[in-house]
């Protein structure tokens, strides 16, 4: 069994199943967590949505958490227009993959699914997060601030408040060079979100994935079609 952990997915579908079926070759048997980020930004938001909601069906074990543009999406759909939501060429390919105009139109299965979400996530020697903690909090208190998990872009890791676990997340694009060195120096702290929808940055485009036992890093290029998104600066 391996225990394998990827995130920040942002509608780039192609991308995610060739890292799943071939370079991980995922096994009923192993786990896969994704840390969040589904949908925005990329040419296929829905159709990452579904494959995510199959793997499960079809008898491999998933856990998925959420992330901020999954909860901006929601928001989005219960009438709440976040300012991060992004641009308007953003808000149209994330509709238009859906097949609506409006967020509230959007298929009532895929709200729930999001809204079912679970922000953190505790494994035998990992703490898996979308974004991160405020460490200056209390274990107890970091432990319950929403919106930090979502959205925090520093901290100071502090194994002290961890119970010892390593943590994993995503959120802040970062080069491939700097996620490898994480891995290689096995950090207390490891950012897994190498910007893989930015297709036009050298340094990120890719999917990375993390088998956590044989701290394994599978980095996968972006093989998506033509869609529109600038360069990250």
């Amino acid at each position: 069994m391996a225990r394998y952990v990827t995130t920040d997915i942002h509608g780039c579908l192609l991308s995610l199943r060739h890292l799943i079926e071939e370079k991980l070759k995922l096994r009923p048997q192993d786990e896969l967590y994704v840390l969040g980020d589904y949908v925005n930004k990329g040419p296929d938001s829905r159709g990452v949505l579904d494959y995510l909601m199959q793997l499960p069906e079809r008898g491999y074990r998933v856990v998925c958490l959420r992330g901020n543009h999954d909860q901006d999406l929601l928001s989005a759909a219960q009438g709440e227009i976040t300012l991060t939501w992004g641009s308007m060429n953003d808000y149209k390919i994330t509709l238009g993959s859906f097949g609506v105009e409006r967020p509230e139109d959007i298929p009532e299965r895929y709200l729930r699914w999001i809204n079912n979400l679970p922000y953190q996530f505790d494994i035998p020697g990992f703490m898996l997060v979308h974004a991160g903690y405020d460490f200056r909090q209390p274990p107890e208190q970091m432990r319950q601030q929403w919106h930090t998990m979502l959205n925090i872009k520093e901290f100071v890791f502090d194994a002290s408040r961890t119970g010892g676990r390593r943590l994993v997340h995503g959120h802040v694009p970062t080069p491939t060079t700097t996620v490898e060195a994480q891995v290689k120096a096995q950090k207390g702290a490891i950012g897994l979100d190498t910007g893989c929808v930015y297709r036009h940055n050298p340094e990120l485009r890719h999917l990375a994935a993390l088998d956590l036992d044989a701290n394994t890093l599978y980095l996968q290029p972006n093989i998506e079609p033509d869609y529109p998104i600038g360069v990250r600066r």
